[in-house]
This record gives C-alpha cells, structure tokens and sequence, in this order.
C-alpha cells in the first residue's frame, strides 16, 4: 500500500488495505498518457541500443509516463469521489509512429480506518 501525500489517495496493488475498511467501490479508476521519446532521446538511445545493457535514456521516459499515469489515475478516484484506489496496474503498449501509451488503472474506493 501506498499514499499519495499531495492527494492524500490511497493506492494498493491489493484489493484489500490492511487498517482500512472498504466502504464502497466506485467503479472503474485510470490514468492515460501517450508519450514519445523525442528526437534527442531518441538518437542517444538508438546509439546505446546498439549495445547491451540497460538504455537509460529509454528508461527515463517510461518511468516518468508510468508517474504521470499514476497522478491521472488519482485525480481521476477523487472526481469520482474516492480516497483509494484498489487493484492498481499497469499497461503499455506500442501505438505506431514512435509512440507508446502508458495506462495505470484500478477500482476507486471510499475507505475508512478500521
């Protein structure tokens, strides 16, 4: 389990939160990025891409895709009127043109300490 400390939302991998109690689920909760990596990344990248090992560059533009779609993912639980957001993953795929979304999702709940 995690907090978001701006928001104050809750968030966990698990459907349940230890301490807290499930008052109401909400429904469906997401956030959605597109990103691309852009020219610059994209040559230094390309270039270390080349040989093996981890591109750094390539993974500094998912990692920030994966925190903005988590930030979309909890604006979204509070405009549904939620304080938790339950079962959170994540997906991504390629969509062409160099291009990559990124999705966090998860059920937004109301919960309360036990």
């Amino acid at each position: 389990m995690t907090g978001d400390l701006a928001t104050g939302i809750l968030t966990s991998t698990t459907f349940e939160l230890p301490g807290y109690v499930v008052e109401r689920t909400l429904g469906m909760s997401w956030g959605l990025i597109v990103r691309s990596v852009g020219l610059t990344k994209g040559l230094t990248g390309g270039l270390h891409a080349l040989k093996a090992g981890e591109v750094s560059q390539f993974t500094e533009v998912v990692d920030h895709a994966r925190r903005t779609a988590m930030e979309r993912l909890t604006d979204h639980a509070q405009q549904l009127g939620g304080n938790a957001v339950l079962g959170v993953r994540f997906d991504s795929s390629d969509i062409g043109n160099g291009l990559a979304e990124v999705v966090a999702y998860g059920t937004a709940a109301i919960v309360r300490p036990a």
